[in-house]
């Protein structure tokens, strides 16, 4: 069978190196606000981890069944020598292994004598049956219990005294308490508790400042422009004018703050400009950029220019 080693870690190192480019791009997409090419990277990793993981399993079922085909055969070749050695042992001594050669041969006068063989086994095993069990009946009336009464001699100190627990006697020594702990600090134990109880009410108010829904800040200025291109694969040029403006109406609700006001302009040669009112903060820049360069409409590619900020009523 064909060795998968090297080839195996081959193709762990390749899908290794697109898992983790997958899992790169994935995460750029997912801050670029590009949801369709995030969909796109995190199946591919997904693709990637599943092949890795059939390539690690096929590995390892292969090294198992080399494992299992090699056992199989020392087995065979050890039953094999057993084999030989018990034919040669055989041929060489004929008498080898058999524990009553008498009873096995025919000619053997002895052969005709066995029935008085079995019973004499039988009656031996009666009376040793009956002498062990007169010999474990003495045993048990004439041995006296000295290893339990060594035994409770030795704890005899350990006793109760005779009039109880309550009074002291002369007889018992005074016996020290055991050694406790290390004294306590209440002042340290009350700073750790504080510090404790301070770092978890910062995590609480943090992640709530972080998840709670807030009311959409507004950019300085009157207006948003956005500069863009679309480029046209193999697609007629009413086609990629329809396509640019599909994509800036799906657009129009990619950001945060509601847009009042959202015109776009033909440049020609496949530009276009577009102005969004109110203005927007950065991230609503970076959430609109991404998705009016995410891949939405098929052989159609947008690519923003700019964004910039528009002062005044103009």
């Amino acid at each position: 069978m064909t060795n998968l080693r090297p080839l195996t870690l081959l193709v762990q190192l390749g899908a290794g190196s697109a898992a983790v480019g997958a899992a790169a791009y994935l995460v750029i997409y997912l801050y670029r606000w590009q949801w369709q090419r995030a969909v796109l990277s995190g199946v591919l990793l997904l693709i990637v981890l599943v092949l890795t993981l059939g390539f690690v399993l096929l590995d390892r079922l292969t090294r198992l069944e080399k494992r299992i085909e090699a056992g199989d055969r020392r087995q065979q070749d050890i039953l094999a020598q057993l084999r030989e050695a018990d034919r040669t042992a055989r041929t060489e001594h004929p008498d080898r292994g058999r524990r009553f050669p008498w009873l096995e041969d025919p000619a053997d006068p002895a052969r005709h004598h066995t029935h008085v063989f079995v019973p004499i086994l039988m009656a031996a095993g009666v009376a040793m049956s009956g002498l062990a069990w007169v010999v474990e009946r003495l045993a048990r009336h004439t041995v006296r219990p000295a290893a339990q009464q060594r035994l409770s001699g030795r704890l005899a100190p350990l006793a109760a005294p005779t009039g109880g627990t309550g009074g002291r006697h002369a007889n018992l020594p005074e016996v020290p308490g055991l050694p406790g702990g290390p004294p306590r600090r209440p002042l340290l134990t009350a700073l750790g508790t504080l510090l404790a109880a301070g770092a978890v009410t910062g995590l609480v108010v943090g992640l709530a400042a972080l998840t709670q829904t807030a009311p959409p800040e507004r950019g300085a200025g009157a207006a948003t422009s956005v500069v863009f291109s679309v480029d046209r694969n193999e697609v007629t040029e009413l086609r990629g004018d329809l396509a640019a403006r599909q994509t800036w109406e799906r657009c129009r609700d990619a950001t945060s703050v509601p847009l009042h006001g959202a015109g776009l302009v033909p440049l020609g040669e496949g530009d276009y400009a577009g102005t969004v009112r109110p203005a927007l903060t950065g991230h609503d820049e970076q959430r609109l950029k991404g998705c009016l360069e995410d891949l939405r409409v098929d052989r159609v590619l947008v690519t923003v220019s700019g964004i910039g900020r528009i002062d005044g009523d103009g």
